[in-house]
């Protein structure tokens, strides 16, 4: 097999701002995995959270790209087991190769991921559509542009919170998720949910820091007025386990956890322990949101517009309109991208 490793920027079609930063433009790293006259494509952006750029995640997959070239490709399952050990350093760098095995995998056999993976696309949940951080006025008109979409996703971690989500609830119908990415208190999480869920929010994700302790999560888990989805406190697959008891559902992503293999696990695991069950993003390139929607069918709640928030990207697949996810068309993850445009 060989390993082909692309940095490209992504320009976003406005500033997207959250309670850690704002960004104009994301960093990518597309990979291609060749073999057998076929190539697989994955991808992983930068984290200042977590800790990852396109140096970072360029330097670990060089670090394995000499194994790669002697190896036997068979399943991908089998080649994250090889490789995963190597890369506990790096899971963004995992996820992208992984998204790259499973995309090959489905073009050498001739079948979808999520059909290897015995789903079928029926009745799969929706997306949000993520709403930052800005000034009323912003936040009011970008509203406004999502008319047509069903569900937003509202980012939070300011001191007027409870007044962003007001104001959108007296200018939308959608329904409304928030986000308060680790910024809240338990005291702050258990009084704002009363409001939220007098306002016809559906749910809380991550409010407090992933390493609040267990006693501060459970408290909020057992008074929240709406569900708690934990995020942060999710990345591996040790951690489904460790959130059964202490939130009310999981959100997996990609990047966070090492790719579709470990997702796939995750996600059924969480469904045996009654969790509830949702995919999440960064702001990335089709590339990546189309192996994240091989999820979908397992999914309660789908948050996977990254494509949709770049003003230009060199990458075409599973798309969303509306909310509405396109089913994915050809093999692998449905996913083609033109290197020429990078």
């Amino acid at each position: 097999m060989r390993l082909e490793i692309h940095q490209v920027k992504l320009p976003l079609r406005r500033v997207f701002a959250i309670s850690r930063g704002a960004i104009t433009e994301q960093e990518s790293v597309i990979v291609e995995l060749h073999d057998q006259g076929k190539t697989g494509l994955g991808e992983a952006v930068k984290s200042s959270y977590y800790g990852h750029d396109a140096d970072t995640i360029t330097a670990a997959l060089q670090r394995i790209a000499p194994q790669l070239e002697a190896y036997e490709f068979t399943t991908p399952e089998t080649l994250w087991d090889v490789i995963a050990p190597q890369l506990e350093d790096n899971y963004f760098a995992l996820s992208a190769l992984d998204q790259a095995a499973h995309d090959l995998y489905g073009k050498l056999h001739a079948t979808t991921v999520y059909q290897r993976n015995r789903l079928s696309w029926r009745n799969v949940p929706q997306s949000s559509v993520t709403i930052s951080l800005g000034p009323m006025e912003e936040v009011l008109r970008e509203v406004e542009s999502y008319a047509d979409w069903p569900i937003l996703k509202v980012k939070l971690g300011t001191p007027n919170d409870l007044e962003i989500v007001a104001a959108l609830r007296q200018n939308t119908a959608a329904m409304i998720r928030v986000d308060a990415n680790c910024a809240w208190s338990v005291e702050e999480t258990i009084r704002n949910s009363q409001t939220l869920a007098d306002l016809g929010v559906e749910f809380i994700e991550q409010p407090l820091p992933a390493n609040a302790p267990e006693s501060s999560k459970r408290v909020v888990y057992e008074e929240s007025a709406l569900p708690i989805i934990a995020d942060e406190s999710c990345q591996r697959e040790h951690h489904v386990r460790e959130c059964d008891g202490l939130f009310h559902g999981i959100n997996v992503k990609l990047c966070k956890c090492g790719g579709l293999t470990p997702a796939f696990r995750m996600l059924r695991e969480a469904n045996v322990r009654g969790l509830k069950t949702m995919a999440g993003c960064m702001i990335e390139s089709d590339v990546a949101i189309s192996a994240a929607a091989q999820l979908v069918p397992l999914l309660d709640f789908a948050d996977l517009d990254g494509a949709f928030l770049l003003a230009s990207q060199p990458a075409q697949g599973v798309k969303l309109e509306q909310g509405n996810f396109s089913r994915p068309e050809g093999y692998g993850c449905g996913v083609t991208w033109d290197a020429s445009l990078v």
